[in-house]
């Protein structure tokens, strides 16, 4: 959590809105991209790499383990010296801090070598699942050592991948990065990887972004609905230019939702492979128009005023779903969410706190199993100091709230810095006039 920051009251903002805007780069590609390299053999270049605590948590990680990375601000470069797993042997103690992605990422990755990794992060990192994960490393003959439940920390003790199997099964009902981690370790495997997926996968196009990263250094990923196949192979030092945010890009998709107008976020085009860029299109359905070009999305509220409410299925977009919440609550119709019974595990419970958010500031909500319905209109919406819960999404999410609701302060608001430390100041960018 971070201290020592008073509560941040959000004005209300009268629109329509005509504003362009620009988010830091992919967080899901960033860490991606920075252990991809990390695991290629020489030099690569990485542009618009996102400074926030999470891959300043990988990027901390991969020095430990010996790896090069000088980064260049405020370009927003990395250039990355990839040592081909060549860790060192060890013990290596690493922190992923909050970073969930460097948590689930690195294991293995640290697999590859030869020595002893210990792994731990913050308490609320601690909190979290990993049994999936450390099974699968189990079955392919890593020696690891968790905390009772399979928490974190954990310790890695590897001979290296010559040892691996060719086959591993996984379960992808509780989060996708499980794959996702497996998958860039294997193209250094002698034998390659098939990973059989043993229960329906959640956020699914997570693979996707994962697999185009391989791609990008040279290595290549075959997904199908229940079984990833990775050759073997090698990564090529590459050059990369990591995408906007799209997860980030959905809280100002949200702003021109409620505020009406258009917001546009560049960087962030037709072909990307992020799951959260449909949020668009759940907008869309409520009411909204979307456009998209090659390297940019453009989002309009409502010609009429009004949103509608909408019956979706989030599991493949679930960063989204505090964002989607708020804006439900000012719709004209109930809102009901499903598919996300994961995200209680996520940085905080995304389905409890949501909804005891939405109640304090009068809206009428409800948990489900797997979601939420919100049901706008119920009674006056007021103003209050929203609980953020040690939760980047929360503080971002309901910061629209304040958009339209006088009164309402976001508690904790330093909290962003996990992913978006700037936020603050985008989202003021909203009042400002559009340069002409």
């Amino acid at each position: 959590m971070t201290e020592g920051l008073a509560d941040r009251p959000i004005e209300p903002l009268e629109g329509p809105l005509d504003a362009v805007v620009h988010v830091p780069g992919s967080k899901s590609i960033t860490n991606r991209a920075l252990l991809v390299a990390a695991l290629a053999d020489g030099p690569s270049r990485l542009s618009g790499v996102l400074e926030a605590e999470d891959t300043a948590a990988m990027i901390d990680c991969l020095r430990r383990l010996g790896v090069v990375i000088q980064l260049t601000r405020p370009d927003d470069v990395a250039l990355v010296v990839g040592t081909a797993a060549r860790w060192p042997l060890g013990p290596v103690h690493l922190d992923a801090r909050q970073s969930g992605t460097t948590a689930r990422f690195l294991p293995a990755a640290l697999a590859l070598g030869r020595g002893r990794y210990r792994l731990d992060g913050a308490s609320q990192l601690r909190s979290r699942p990993f049994a999936p994960l450390f099974g699968a490393l189990r079955q392919l003959g890593v020696g690891v050592q968790a905390e009772p439940g399979e928490r974190l920390p954990v310790e890695i003790t590897s001979t290296g991948a010559t040892t691996w199997g060719d086959e591993v099964a996984v379960s992808g009902d509780v989060s996708s990065q499980y794959i996702s981690g497996l998958m860039m370790a294997a193209p250094l495997s002698p034998a390659g990887l098939r990973i059989r997926l043993t229960t329906p996968l959640v956020s699914a196009p997570y693979l996707a972004v994962t697999a185009a990263v391989m791609a990008d250094f040279g290595a290549s990923a075959s997904i199908e609905d229940d079984l990833v196949v990775v050759p073997a192979g090698r990564y090529q030092a590459s050059s990369l230019r990591i995408e906007a945010d799209a997860s980030a890009a959905s809280y100002f998709f949200g702003a021109a939702a409620l505020c009406g107008g258009t917001v546009r976020v560049e960087g962030l085009g037709n072909a990307t492979h992020q799951g959260d860029a449909a949020f668009a299109e759940v907008l869309a359905s409520m009411g909204c128009t979307v456009r998209r070009g090659p390297n940019w999305t453009a989002v309009s509220g409502p010609q009429d005023g009004v949103l509608r409410g909408v019956s979706v299925d989030l599991a493949d977009l679930s960063d989204t779903a505090p964002t989607l919440a708020v804006v439900a609550a000012f719709a004209t119709s109930p809102t009901q969410m499903s598919g996300i019974g994961f995200i209680r595990h996520k940085e905080s419970d995304r389905i409890g706190a949501v909804v005891a958010e939405l109640r304090r500031l009068g809206v009428e909500a409800e948990e489900q199993p797997d979601g939420m319905i919100i049901r706008p209109g119920v009674r006056p919406m007021a103003g209050t100091t929203v609980q953020t819960y040690d939760d980047h999404r929360m503080a971002m999410a309901f910061a629209l709230a304040g958009l339209r609701i006088p009164g309402v302060a976001i508690a904790d608001p330093g909290c962003v810095a996990k992913t978006f430390p700037r936020f603050w100041e985008v989202l003021d960018g909203l009042r400002l006039p559009r340069p002409r």
